[in-house]
């Protein structure tokens, strides 16, 4: 089982077994909802992870809801319709980030020129 919080402590979530896959996203969007040059999500079946404490959901675009912690803001989530049986959490809101290896990157033509990365994890568009 994997375990995490936001920043306050107040909002904590647990995900049993192992991710489906690790992603770094690059888009706007992700961007923007975490004021960093790039996020990292760790994808899980919607079922095998619980909240608990004071979530907010916000729907960013058509399909699209995020939440974050109802006190703090901290971003824990990203669900979307085209993957309804599925949750994306946020890595560093888990208590143990380094437990988890990025895969690939999402959306690398969005990403900004700046932030180069030096791995040879696969780009996708």
């Amino acid at each position: 089982m994997h375990s995490g919080h936001c920043l306050c402590g107040q909002l904590r979530f647990e995900a049993d077994g192992e991710p489906q896959w690790v992603s770094y996203c690059h888009c706007a969007s992700c961007r923007r909802h975490t004021a960093s040059p790039v996020t990292c999500f760790v994808n899980f079946k919607s079922d095998r992870v619980r909240f608990s404490g004071d979530r907010t959901l916000y729907e960013s675009s058509a399909g699209v809801t995020r939440s974050h912690c109802a006190i703090c803001a901290t971003p824990v989530s990203y669900e979307t319709v085209s993957r309804d049986d599925e949750i994306d959490l946020y890595l560093n809101a888990f208590d143990n980030p380094q437990d988890f290896k990025p895969q690939i990157h999402a959306f690398f033509e969005e990403h900004i020129p700046w932030f180069d990365t030096q791995d040879n994890l696969p780009r996708e568009p």
